[in-house]
């Protein structure tokens, strides 16, 4: 089974408590950015990422605006499911966004990344990294897997929300960006039955095939 779950920002004890207390061996969750293990490189967060590598289940995340891509770049990537992949360690892979992934017999659509409002106000290197949003040549590259893929996918997994759904919620904390105006290309024209997007600290159904989510976990069937 795939679960799907929002921002952990290096909280551990998301991990231990249910539902993802009680995930097996053949289960898969796949956190939708700012996953928080790879920031600082303390003590403390290597020995949570050594715990979270032990896990019997698999773990995967995407880029979110609030990553250490440093780090994350110290990792080579590999094929991984039909696109690429970081492999931290154990079970936990970070998943290069733009790809579409063949898990559990389901064909996703991945990407990460997002633009920090308050980037002004964060040291770069620090805390905050250019990279945390996609450029527009990974965008285009994307968009021509889809394009082999018949523009059809079983589910959408994002870190950021179309430009025209934060409108219409008012969730929009700055002018549409590239990828938001990107994602909003793909809401309108590839077809999906699930879009689960993280970042805004919300659990909350915004249609019958669009999700926000956060703490909650969900399943895909």
């Amino acid at each position: 089974m795939i679960y799907v779950t929002g921002d952990i920002h290096g909280d551990l004890s998301r991990f231990k408590e249910k539902p993802l207390s009680r995930l097996k061996k053949k289960d898969t969750l796949i956190v939708l950015g700012d996953f928080g293990f790879l920031w600082d490189g303390s003590r403390e967060e290597r020995r949570a990422l050594a715990w979270l590598e032990k896990r019997r289940y698999q773990l995967l995340f995407l880029e979110g605006c609030h990553e250490n891509f440093d780090m994350l770049e110290r990792y080579p990537v590999q094929d991984y499911c039909g696109g690429k992949a970081r492999h931290i360690g154990g079970n936990v892979y970070q998943l290069v966004r733009g790809g579409i992934f063949e898990i559990e017999g389901k064909k996703i659509l991945c990407v990460g990344g997002a633009e920090s409002h308050d980037k002004e106000d964060r040291d770069e290197g620090l805390n905050w990294w250019r990279a945390e949003l996609p450029s527009p040549e990974e965008l285009e590259a994307s968009w021509q897997r889809l394009e082999d893929a018949g523009l059809s996918v079983d589910y959408v997994l994002t870190h950021d929300a179309p430009a025209r759904l934060l409108e219409f919620t008012g969730w929009k904390l700055q002018e549409p960006n590239w990828l938001q105006l990107w994602l909003e290309k793909v809401q309108t024209k590839v077809q999906f039955k699930k879009w689960l997007f993280g970042r805004y600290h919300k659990d909350q159904t915004i249609s019958a095939k669009v999700q926000a989510v956060f703490c909650q976990v969900h399943t895909l069937e």
